[in-house]
């Protein structure tokens, strides 16, 4: 082959790599801790409904699903914020922020998330299809519109809250085929609502400065010098929640040192914020020891449902 010619390949193959590392970026792959962080909670649903272990295949199309949605609320996110992100250092590189994938081109893979995560409803045991379907429905407007509330509610962070409460419901539908779980379902709804809501908060701090420049709401800018109490008090409903949802789904002793630790370590970690002044990484730090803390709870909770 002409060297030529060899070298229009290299460019073509390194304008095809190029273009995949953008789209991964866009829908945010390269960051597992924000996968992983929904898809704890439905986890967690599964582990408190009746029907356990739950199978192979429901646990995969829940991750599956859970990947598909997530992609799509990122890529939702970027598009309502490009403009924003290019104002705040943290974001600016951000595809879209940075004009590396265009517009039509994220509208498309928005599209294409949002029919895969249709199709695995839709491949659901037929006798919880209907439900399931009804419930994706009516999350999918939350999620769509979510990325536009810090323009016009004080509190965005309870709005996402909001919309994570549906990774607890649509598992347990899949699951059961109804709603009708009691407090092992209610409890983990209600842990997973204080519990994001306390995480998106901190997440939220590392940008407070630049929401406030811009005009923007969060949670930090509303609760001000309350912010470290409120999520310390987020976290403490969330971890009583899940422990009246674990005991009411009869889980066994094993459990408890498990979630009394997870428990006492989610307030050190926002007891050691109490000080407001550190820097990005930090912030995003607290995130990811969620992620582990909420895996911890995880862990718990499947050792305590089969031993």
């Amino acid at each position: 082959m002409p060297k030529v010619c060899q070298l229009e390949v290299l460019v073509k193959n390194n304008s095809i790599i190029q273009s995949v590392e953008q789209i991964i970026l866009l829908l945010r792959w390269n960051k597992p801790s924000g996968r992983l962080i929904l898809l704890i909670p439905a986890l967690w649903s599964l582990w408190l409904s009746p029907a356990i272990p739950p199978g192979i295949g429901l646990t995969s199309s829940i991750i599956a699903g859970g990947l598909f949605i997530s992609g799509a609320g990122c890529i939702a996110n970027d598009l309502w914020d490009r403009k924003i992100d290019r104002e705040v250092p943290r974001t600016k590189q951000r595809p879209l922020a940075s004009g590396n994938i265009r517009i039509t081109t994220a509208l498309i893979l928005l599209l294409v998330m949002l029919l895969l995560s249709l199709l695995v409803v839709t491949n659901l045991p037929t006798s919880n299809r209907f439900l399931c379907l009804g419930l994706a429905s009516l999350a999918l407007l939350p999620i769509l519109i979510y990325p536009s509330a810090k323009r016009w509610f004080k509190y965005p962070q309870a709005f996402l809250a909001i919309c994570w409460g549906f990774a607890v419901l649509l598992p347990w539908a899949a699951s059961q085929g109804n709603l009708s779980g009691g407090w092992p379902l209610y409890g983990c709804w209600g842990a997973t609502i204080m519990w994001t809501f306390g995480f998106d908060t901190v997440y939220a701090m590392a940008d407070c400065k630049y929401d406030k420049q811009l005009g923007l709401h969060s949670s930090v800018l509303s609760l001000q010098k309350k912010v470290i109490v409120t999520v310390a008090i987020s976290y403490l409903i969330a971890c009583s929640l899940l422990a009246i949802a674990a005991a009411s789904a009869g889980v066994t002793w094993t459990f408890w040192p498990t979630w009394a630790t997870a428990s006492i370590l989610m307030q050190r970690e926002i007891w050691v914020l109490r000080d407001l002044k550190f820097s990005i990484p930090v912030y995003g730090k607290h995130f990811q020891h969620q992620v582990w803390l909420g895996g911890l709870l995880l862990l718990g909770l499947i050792i305590g449902r089969i031993s």
